[in-house]
């Protein structure tokens, strides 16, 4: 292991790390590195993020405002 974290936690929080302990047999260390996991999975750290609503429109034409062939005397 490369990188120490120190952190701070709540009584809240620490009476969950506690329960997690007995009930995991896992160290402080590893339940933040399983969390850490976890949360990555979750969120999709690695999913490409893309504008929402972007090629659904009603024409069924998905480049309509960025191809300048259909903006072609729009505006005027």
């Amino acid at each position: 292991m490369s990188r120490i974290i120190h952190a701070r936690i709540d009584p809240e929080t620490e009476k969950l790390l506690a329960e997690l302990q007995i009930r995991l047999g896992w160290s402080d260390s590893r339940i933040v590195r399983e969390g850490i996991k976890a949360l990555g999975v979750i969120n999709g750290a690695k999913a490409k993020r893309k504008i929402a609503g972007v090629g659904r429109f009603r024409s069924g034409v998905p480049d309509l405002g960025s191809n300048e062939e259909h903006l072609k005397g729009f505006g005027r």
